[in-house]
């Protein structure tokens, strides 16, 4: 279908570019925050079994997971606050104009790697800030397969939120399992201050982690759709869906 989003510009709903990570029963699926692999159990109860090649009228599993552990989610504020906020509830729009940029993170003299904002700013355009996705470099397929647990993963300068700031961006994506440090004492100071906790909480921003963008795909400006599970939970695992503006 093509949608079109001025007289001059158009989508393609058929060439979605998908940016999620698909959860799976197995060793093989990222991981971070020291949590085991996810688990799809058949149901058993009462003579029923879930499943059809074991004679089950239809396939009937339990998911067991972790919405920051387990692959691709968006969260809001709630996820730092002392009330729960649920994501379903901040976010009421679906689609934004976004940015697709690419960096090679900067090794700090600890041996740390870090975004900074200077590799961010050159590529900011305001008319296309509404969401930033934030691809780091090596980019291999092994990303979608890592347990990130106590490897100090590349994580964000916690100055570039005033860039941020300054560009009106709503919506922040990237391919870490956190925009903070893995160890940081509990600081996490990139959330608080994208977020503004606890001065003001800010309840239209959301942070998507774990995203994965395949190496084909161009940077540059895009259409974003975020899809997700209407979980009532500062975060929900997540789809998030580019579309090239023809």
């Amino acid at each position: 279908m093509r949608l079109y989003l001025s007289k001059s510009e158009f989508i393609e709903t058929s060439e979605a570019i998908d940016l999620s990570m698909p959860l799976q029963a197995s060793t093989e699926n990222v991981r971070a925050w020291y949590v085991d692999p996810p688990r799809m159990e058949i149901v058993r109860a009462n003579g029923f079994v879930g499943s059809i090649q074991e004679g089950g009228s239809v396939n009937f599993r339990d998911v067991f997971f972790n919405p920051h552990g387990h692959g691709t989610h968006t969260e809001c504020c709630g996820h730092i606050t002392n009330e729960v906020y649920a994501v379903n509830d901040v976010l009421k729009e679906y689609f934004y104009r976004a940015t697709l940029i690419t960096v090679d993170p900067v090794q700090l003299e600890n041996g740390d790697f870090v975004v900074q904002a200077a590799q961010i700013a050159p590529f900011l355009k305001p008319e296309f800030s509404e969401a930033i996705i934030v691809r780091t470099l090596p980019n291999g397929p092994d990303k979608k397969a890592l347990n990130y647990s106590g490897t100090n993963p590349c994580y964000f300068d916690v100055a570039l939120v005033e860039l941020l700031n300054e560009y009106h961006v709503k919506h922040f994506l990237v391919d870490q399992p956190s925009v903070d440090r893995e160890e940081d004492g509990g600081a996490l100071a990139f959330h608080h201050a994208f977020w503004n906790v606890p001065e003001k909480p800010n309840f239209e921003r959301t942070i998507t982690e774990l995203i994965y963008v395949p190496n084909e795909v161009s940077d540059g400006t895009y259409i974003l759709e975020i899809q997700m599970a209407a979980f009532k939970n500062d975060a929900s695992p997540s789809r998030p869906v580019l579309y090239k503006i023809q």
